[in-house]
């Protein structure tokens, strides 16, 4: 099983659920904190929600250090593994990350089954929501609120701390997911054990 069956079955889902809601954005291969790792789907609407696939091709070598990454960012996470993989993963990534289970089917694609549910992040990081933003939609954000005055010749960086310096952690997420969900010209939940269901994706605060 290759990591794009697993893809194209959990986009199916996540497009069954969220495709006709025009306030949600379904992306790929979304780049976090300026680039440092890439999630391989993430669904932005209330919430910001990430969905790492690791199927039986792949190995776990990059996740701890992804987990540290997308930790940052996302309001929930989930990890999407083999069957192989499962349990072990589960002593990788944050208590607070869903499992998924990609098992496999008789001439079919897999079936997605919910292992455990994700939960709220705990520990986001404003600076690294900020990095979300290009540089003009930083600018931008700033401007509305009367704080850009000198920085328009500001590295990225200068801006982005300013983001986060200012803005309270609520207005933040709040912003960065609008302007993600309109943004053109793109380059490029319960307790945590509840046995086997087949997984839902679950993307709304």
């Amino acid at each position: 099983m290759r990591d794009r069956d697993i893809r194209t079955v959990l986009r199916d889902q996540l497009q069954k659920e969220y495709g006709h809601d025009s306030d949600t954005r379904i992306l790929d291969e979304l780049g976090v904190c300026q680039g440092s790792v890439r999630i391989d789907m993430a669904v932005v609407n209330g919430s910001l929600n990430g969905y790492e696939i690791k199927s039986e091709r792949d190995t776990l070598e990059r996740l701890p250090q992804q987990s540290v990454y997308y930790s940052k960012v996302f309001d929930h996470v989930t990890v999407v593994v083999g069957p192989s993989y499962f349990p072990s993963v589960k002593d990788v990534v944050p208590t607070w990350w869903g499992v998924v289970v990609a098992k496999p089917t008789e001439g079919g694609g897999p079936e997605l089954v919910q292992k455990r549910k994700p939960k709220k992040n705990p520990s986001l990081d404003p600076y690294s929501i900020a990095q979300l933003l290009w540089r003009e939609e930083a600018l931008e954000v700033l401007h509305e609120r009367g704080l850009s005055q000198g920085l328009l010749s500001k590295t990225r960086k200068q801006i982005w701390q300013t983001l986060a310096d200012y803005l309270r952690l609520d207005e933040l997420r709040d912003t960065v997911r609008a302007k993600l969900v309109s943004r053109e010209g793109w380059r490029s939940d319960a307790s945590p054990e509840q046995g086997d269901v087949t997984f839902r994706p679950s993307a709304r605060p």
